[in-house]
């Protein structure tokens, strides 16, 4: 047994959330950011769903979409950070839902926060694998010959192993790693921005960059490229190229309990990641329209990156860029692995999950290990779909790409708006910890819950007209299946929480022996300095070893 005045300020303030320090407390402030920044990654989102933002609405959606959707994010961010600060465990989004609004708002949160991060491992892997293979490709016409679905998949499998390896036995090497691709995504970045500037023989004009408009979708709005239709309908889902890259942020809430100073560390990691990934992010999308040929054949190619760098450079040099950004998206894709563990294990702790036991132990490296493998299974099975070859307009578009995509960016952002709103419900009763934003909350925290109410609804619509049931073309294979999961998911838990879990489910549970005739860590009212009153008394209470 330990006396809790022996322990550092970090595990005393997790002491007093009701949790022993079971992870290890070996991240630093700055490797907390950089997991965040990681599974941003510049280097994937920017350039796997940069057709999606090319056919729906073209490079106005990018250029001016970008700067736009990103402020509406740094916000989400900013709400975020004071919560993290005020609560920096494991459970991160699901734990404040909890503490804020009861264990019905903590099921409900950490369900959609755990799909949500299942579907970006996923999504991440599977477009790390497809610009792995552009990349041989490129490099190899031998290899290009023998494109098929089926090898992505292959390498998509491969890709989920070795992360999932490395998150097992990786150990310290996982923090290091996150080091290492900070600086592999910001020179990375730079070279890509570099070569896109001096080779190409000409770039696209500033007024095509931030005025061209593009409706690729296959008939939405009558293909038209005006009228409500296109600014109300098809250009809002080119937003999902932003909203989708700059997400997994709460990764550094997931990291709190390994994060030294994580009451400052994870705060900052969340809203820096963002800032920083919007800068980097916006100056390299626009490196790639400008660096647009031909815009015609960008969009006969399906709106893709790889068209534009075969435009615009010799193959070598296009094989670089896809390689820098593949070996990025190698590296976001560890980081994703590694906040979905944390987040299955914090769930698990707490009894939320079937098979709780297992997805919450941890190995003698103190690594879930289990719930590594169950994440690395789930998101294999839910991307089975890519195997489906899709046309759209004559171009190939990866629709069951997208659609675990919009999952991704769904799930998250639901989860994430539950305890802003309940944040934001509570006002100025909210007890802010050491990073907060003042008054600022007032107005913030609504902004933010509206914006991710809006884009939820267009992320689950059609991205073509044959995906619409009742159209002369429908086929299944068109079908965005995202409102499936999605709203799948939400009855699933609707009826798993009224059947089953509001018996049982009582939100997060304490790991630590707790005073005498003090029924829960909420009820001592400890200050997050460290001391703890109750009944007038100065208690000196325990943790288990």
């Amino acid at each position: 047994m330990a006396d809790l005045t022996h322990l550092t300020d970090d595990e005393r303030m997790l002491a007093e959330l009701g949790y022993k320090q079971e992870l290890n407390r070996t991240w630093s402030g700055f490797s907390n950011f950089a997991i965040s920044f990681s599974i941003i990654s510049i280097l994937a989102g920017c350039f796997t769903t940069f057709g999606q933002a090319w056919n729906n609405g073209g490079p106005v959606a990018i250029s001016w979409g970008w700067p736009i959707i990103s402020t509406f994010i740094l916000i989400i961010g900013l709400c975020m950070s004071e919560l993290v600060s005020a609560y920096p465990t494991s459970g991160g989004i699901y734990w404040w839902a909890s503490k804020l609004g009861g264990a019905k708002a903590g099921y409900y949160t950490g369900w959609l926060n755990l799909i949500g991060l299942l579907a970006v491992d996923a999504s991440v892997a599977y477009g790390c694998a497809t610009f792995f293979d552009l990349t041989f490709s490129t490099l190899s016409a031998s290899w290009a010959a023998g494109y098929s679905l089926t090898r992505v998949f292959i390498m998509f499998l491969v890709i989920l192993a070795l992360t999932g390896l490395l998150n097992i036995y990786g150990g310290h090497l996982m923090a290091m790693m996150n080091n290492v691709s900070v600086w592999w995504h910001v020179f990375g970045a730079a070279i890509v921005i570099l070569i896109l500037i001096f080779l190409p023989d000409k770039h696209m004009s500033v007024g095509d960059v931030f005025s061209m408009r593009v409706n690729n979708s296959g008939g939405l709005a009558g293909g038209e490229t005006s009228g409500l239709g296109y600014w109300f309908y098809v250009l809002p889902l080119g937003f999902l190229l932003t909203q989708y890259t700059i997400t997994g942020f709460d990764a550094s809430a997931h990291l709190a309990e390994e994060t030294q100073g994580a009451a400052n560390g994870a705060a900052k990691g969340i809203w820096q990641s963002i800032f920083y990934s919007a800068i980097g992010g916006w100056i390299l999308l626009l490196a790639f329209l400008f660096a647009v040929q031909d815009p015609a054949k960008v969009t006969e190619g399906g709106g893709g990156v790889a068209v534009i760098f075969n435009q615009a450079l010799s193959p070598t040099m296009a094989g670089i860029v896809l390689l820098i950004a593949s070996i990025g998206q190698f590296f976001c894709t560890s980081a994703c692995m590694t906040s979905t563990s944390r987040m299955m294990f914090a769930f698990s702790r707490d009894g939320a999950v079937p098979g709780a036991s297992l997805w919450a132990k941890l190995d003698k490296n103190k690594v879930p290990a289990n719930a590594v493998l169950i994440s690395t299974v789930i998101a294999a099975l839910i991307t089975i779909p890519a195997l489906v070859p899709v046309d759209i307009n004559g171009a190939p578009v990866p629709v069951a790409f997208y659609a675990v995509v919009s999952v991704a960016v769904i799930g998250l952002y639901l989860a994430f708006a539950i305890p802003i709103y309940l944040r934001w419900r509570q006002g100025d009763a909210f007890v802010q910890g050491a990073w907060n934003l003042g008054t600022k909350w007032k107005w913030m925290a609504p902004l933010a819950v509206l914006e991710i109410v809006v884009i939820s609804i267009y992320f689950i619509l059609p991205i073509t007209p044959a995906g619409w049931l009742g159209n002369a073309d429908f086929d299944l294979k068109f079908v965005n299946y995202a409102p499936v999961l999605t709203i799948g998911s939400l009855v699933a838990l609707w009826l798993g929480w009224h059947l089953s879990a509001k018996k049982w489910f009582s939100g997060p549970k304490t790991t630590i022996d707790l005073p005498t005739g003090v029924s829960s860590a909420d009820e001592i009212g400890l200050e997050h300095h460290g001391r703890s009153a109750h009944g007038g008394q100065v208690h000196e209470w325990k943790q288990e070893d």
